[in-house]
This record gives structure tokens, C-alpha cells and sequence, in this order.
């Protein structure tokens, strides 16, 4: 019996035959008359492009199954030379390289790539830290320039884009966590989860092929041939995303007409202040997916000023597994937002179809089946897990994080959750005794299922506060501070031993003068206190701190290192607030 092709690649040659003539790639290369000058190339043009690239690997020895590093700037050499290497079935294996050099060094080591594919520098790194890159015995030079071509015509114009069969529980690439929350894991995707994750994005948000997107994480750049949508490389530098120029953004959107968009919170805020600053509104924009960190109360609503003709929405999931749900401007303007400033956490939509979440009750122990795990009803905060097709089985050379991390077999749920979790999954029933095979993903996220089936985020399980009276969630209590003008970030953080820790909030203001005035920061707090006073979590804060920057992660500027925090707030000292009048 023959094997279905659940090679991802196989979209690239499908999507040039469809529409050869539809633009796939357009990469900023300077301006012309004020506007932005791209080079353009054609769903045929890429991939006659990504053919040239299988030319190289093939006589270089990259072979099927070859783990191959990537190290190429966002651009046509990244996206060519990945579905490239796809279509060999060779396994690309992309870290990021703003996680900090010892940890980069270190997922290099621990992924063993038999080959490279880098730019000048990564190439001269990988020969002085040879340690790490031991394995490579092959390497691969590509340019530093995001608009570097590979293929020279005539000379290769007959060459094929090749796509092997490959079977959905083949690796197809190992991609890397971030390493938020500790250190970052290599995890490890199968052509068939691909397939899933294409085809779940399809559906949610009703993407159509000819659709032009501005993905501002490269990784998403790498669904959009498969959806036959025209990727835009926007004008910002991934290693440093908060930097980037709203105005540049703008102009991108507006001149070329561009209906998708992801992008994490900082970089949507900071779009959106400079939109309502100037009075822009982006009218093409159909959609904006922003994830990666909790959307901020104020942001729904200055998005929907923004996008005349379409909406926010903010898919939840995580490395290992995305998306899982989904919510969008309206539900949240209408329905969620005030429990969310109120300190019920953030709702982060409803469950989306073929997934299944449960909440089971918080630990930090293995839980090597389902049985291990107490359940929880509706309402009931505990940690949140799920099963579906796009849920990752397993990380890279960490069997403990493996075992950390994923639930295998299954069980019939007890009777009082057999109805929610029909409602969660649709009708489709759950799982009957014995199914030995399920997975389950520990999110490491706090949360709880409500009675209607939305999924709520509390905050991450590592980051909770164990008090006297019981654990406090960074989404019951943050929510309240960031509403107010005057904050830019906040961040919760436990002072003290495990189990009577004291509830601090680090605050980055929006205007940095108040870190140099000790009375516009007494100014800042009192007004925060009077914010809070009504809020039950928020007000139990006696503790204040500011910070000029909260230290976030490198991928999306948003994900705040809150335990880096704690140990700076147990030394610091707290802001106290001005006599009263």
C-alpha cells in the first residue's frame, strides 16, 4: 500500500503550477522615490530557486535525513533553502540566535547537524567553537543578504524542485523554544504535524490562497507557501524586534496592500500608538494574529481603530503545540475583558477543532500517564494540557524534559467532566480506556476551562506565588496595572521562601523620566495603589518596585523573564509611597 506524501515541501511545486505567476516573495532591498523597492519573485521563480538550492545540497552530500543547521538571515536565502531542504528530506534545525551564545552553543551541541547552512559569520563561528559543532562536516555558504539569488540561469533552468515521500511520522525539523522560562529545548516536529498546523491556520482564520502577509516571526514566514499566500519580509531586525519603525511597518502594509499579519504584543503596540498618534487606519488588513505573551487590555481595543476591516485575534499554544485556541477583538470586547482586569486571568478563546484540553491539578512531579494526574472540574485553576494533531510527542536528546513535559496513554474521564469535555471537543466524545497512544502536552501554564468551554490563562505554573494564603497567578493581578496610562509592563513577583512569599509589582513606566525621579515614582505608586484598591488580587501588593526595562525574551519582546526579576527585586529597594495628605 503506497504512503500518502505528508511532505510539507510538496506545496512549494503545487502552489507554481497553480498560480506560477503569483507573487510569492517580496524582499525589501532599499527605497525608490520614497517607496520601498523589493525584489519580487513568482511561486515558479521560488521554486526554481529552491531547486537550485537542492542542486548544491545534493552535490555537497546532504542526504534524506540529515540534520542540517540553518544560520541565514530572514529572506529569500532562508525560506529557499529550507523548503530545499524539505523537499530532500533533510531535517532543518533552526535555533534562535538571540538566546544568548552559551545557549546557542549549547542546543548546537546538543542537536548534532551533520550540516550547515550559513551566513559568513556562522560559518566562522561554528570553526572557533569546534567543540559544538563537532558533528558538521559539512558546510553550506549562503549570503548575508536577504536578497541573495542561488539561481543562475541558463545554466540550471531545467532543474526540477525535487519532494521525496515522506510518512507524517517522519522528522521533518527540529525548532527551539525560546528558553523563557529555563533553559531552551530542541523540539521535534513530524511532516504530518506540519501538515496539521497548515491546515488548523487555513480553516481558523479562513486564508485564502493570493493573500499577502507581513510575518514579523521569520519561522511563520515558512506556513505561508503552503497556503499559497504571498509572503512580505518586513523591514525589522529579528534579533531585536522592539526596535523596530512603526512608520516602516505602516508603510509596507499600505503600499502593498497587505491583508495577514503576525506580530507579537510589543510590536502591535507599538504600531498602534503610532497609528492613532498619526491617525492611520490599515483598511487591507483583514487579520492580525498576535501571540507569544497575553494581548494587553488597552491593545483589543486601539486595534480595532486601527483595522477598519478586520480584526485582532490572538491564537494561544506554545513551541511544542500551535495553535490550541483562539479569541478574537470582539469576544473580548464584548464578553472577557472586564473579568480580566477584574483578576479572572486572560480567556484565550475557544478550543479549536481536533484538539482536546483538560486542566489537572498543579505539580511540579512526572506524570507518566493520565491516571497519575487528578482532573479538575469547570472553574478550578490547575495546569493546563492538551492532545491533538499538531501536539509535538517529544524533545530533542531530553528525555527528562520529555518526561516532564508529555502524559502518554489515556483514560475515561470521571463523570462529572464527561459533558465539558464534549462541549470543549465538539460532540466528538473523548477518549475510551486503554487508548495507550494519546499525548498529552503539559502547557507549564496555569488556567481553567469556564463554563462555556473558553479556555482562561493564569500565568505560567513556574512563575505562581506560593503565599500564606494560598498561590497568586501573574494574570489575576498584572491585568490591573498594565490599564493604567502610566505603565508600560508590569510584572509580578514573589519576595521570600516558597509558601510565604510576598507579593511585589515591578513596574516599567511608560514615561522613563519617572526611574530618575524618586517623587514621580512616590507620584506613580500612589496612584497605582488608589488604581487596584477595588481589585481583590492587585490590592493585596504592598510592595512596589520600577524598572527602566523589563528583561523579555529576544523571539517576540513580550514574554517578561519575571524570575530574573524576583532575584533582582529581593535586593532592590521598594519605592515608598509619599506621606498621605
Amino acid at each position: 500500500m503506497a504512503v500518502e506524501n505528508a511532505n510539507i515541501a510538496q506545496h512549494l511545486p503545487a502552489m507554481a503550477a497553480g498560480q506560477p505567476d503569483t507573487a510569492a516573495l517580496l524582499v525589501p532591498r532599499g527605497r525608490r522615490d520614497g517607496r520601498i523597492d523589493y525584489l519580487a519573485l513568482s511561486f515558479a521563480e521560488l521554486a526554481e530557486e529552491a531547486a537550485a538550492w537542492q542542486a548544491e545540497f545534493t552535490a555537497r552530500g546532504i542526504r534524506r535525513g540529515d540534520r542540517t543547521l540553518v544560520m541565514v538571515r530572514p529572506g529569500l536565502p532562508l525560506i529557499a533553502a529550507v523548503f530545499a531542504l524539505f523537499g530532500l528530506g533533510a531535517v532543518p534545525v533552526v535555533i534562535d540566535p538571540g538566546m544568548g551564545l552559551q545557549s546557542f552553543l549549547a542546543c548546537v551541541r546538543r542537536s548534532r547537524p551533520r550540516a550547515l547552512v550559513g551566513i559568513p559569520l556562522a560559518r566562522v563561528i561554528s570553526h572557533l567553537f569546534r567543540n559544538a559543532f563537532h558533528s558538521v562536516d559539512v558546510r553550506v555558504a549562503a549570503s548575508g543578504s536577504p536578497t541573495a539569488r542561488r539561481r543562475r540561469a541558463p545554466l540550471i533552468s531545467d532543474l526540477k524542485f525535487q519532494v521525496v515521500t515522506s510518512g507524517a511520522a517522519e522528522l521533518a525539523a527540529v525548532l527551539f523554544t525560546s528558553g523563557s522560562t529555563g533553559a531552551p529545548k530542541g523540539v521535534r516536529y513530524t511532516h504530518g504535524m506540519f501538515a496539521a498546523q497548515v491546515e488548523l491556520i487555513r480553516t481558523t482564520y479562513g486564508i485564502t490562497p493570493g493573500e499577502r502577509d507581513l510575518p514579523m516571526l521569520p519561522v511563520f514566514a515558512l506556513f505561508n507557501p503552503a497556503l499559497g499566500m504571498t509572503t512580505v519580509v518586513p523591514e525589522l531586525n529579528p534579533a531585536r524586534p522592539a526596535d523596530v519603525d512603526p512608520a516602516k511597518i505602516i508603510q509596507a502594509i499600505r503600499q502593498e496592500g497587505i491583508t495577514s499579519s503576525f506580530g507579537s504584543p510589543t510590536l502591535w503596540a507599538k504600531i498602534a500608538r503610532h497609528g492613532e498618534k498619526h491617525g492611520v487606519k490599515l483598511p487591507t488588513l483583514r487579520r492580525v494574529l498576535c501571540a507569544g505573551a497575553p494581548v494587553p487590555p488597552g491593545l483589543w481595543t486601539a486595534m480595532a481603530t486601527l483595522l477598519p476591516n478586520g480584526e485582532l485575534h490572538s491564537p494561544y499554544g506554545a513551541t511544542e503545540v500551535l495553535p490550541v485556541s483562539s479569541i478574537c477583538a470582539r469576544e473580548v470586547i464584548g464578553a472577557t475583558a472586564a473579568a480580566a482586569l477584574a483578576g479572572r486571568g486572560t480567556c484565550v478563546g475557544r478550543i479549536l477543532p481536533g484538539n482536546e484540553v483538560r486542566i489537572i491539578a498543579l505539580t511540579d512531579a512526572p506524570l507518566p500517564t493520565l491516571p497519575a494526574a487528578r482532573e479538575l472540574p469547570a472553574g478550578e485553576i490547575g495546569e493546563i494540557i492538551v492532545r491533538g494533531p499538531t501536539v509535538t510527542t517529544e524533545y530533542d536528546d531530553l528525555p527528562q524534559a520529555t518526561a516532564a513535559a508529555k502524559i502518554r496513554g489515556a483514560r475515561t474521564p470521571l463523570p462529572e467532566t464527561k459533558a465539558r469535555a464534549e462541549s470543549v471537543t465538539g460532540g466528538r466524545g473523548v477518549e475510551a480506556e486503554g487508548d495507550e497512544h494519546a499525548v498529552w502536552h503539559r502547557m507549564g501554564d496555569a488556567g481553567y476551562l469556564d463554563a462555556e468551554g473558553r479556555l482562561w490563562f493564569c500565568g505560567r505554573k513556574a512563575e505562581r506565588l506560593t503565599t500564606a494564603t494560598g498561590p497568586i497567578f501573574t494574570e489575576q493581578v498584572e491585568p490591573a496595572f498594565t490599564s493604567h496610562p502610566a505603565v508600560r509592563r508590569a510584572a509580578l513577583v514573589g519576595i521570600g521562601p516558597a509558601g510565604a512569599q510576598e507579593a511585589a509589582i515591578v513596574i516599567e513606566p511608560a514615561d522613563p523620566q519617572v526611574i530618575r525621579d524618586p517623587r514621580a515614582a512616590a507620584q506613580l505608586v500612589a496612584a497605582l495603589s488608589r488604581h487596584v484598591r477595588s481589585h481583590a488580587h492587585a490590592a493585596v501588593v504592598k510592595r512596589f518596585h520600577v524598572h527602566p526595562h523589563l528583561p523579555v525574551d529576544v523571539r517576540h519582546n513580550a514574554k517578561i523573564h519575571r524570575l530574573t526579576l524576583a532575584r533582582w527585586a529581593a535586593t532592590a529597594t521598594p519605592i515608598t509611597l509619599p506621606p498621605a495628605s
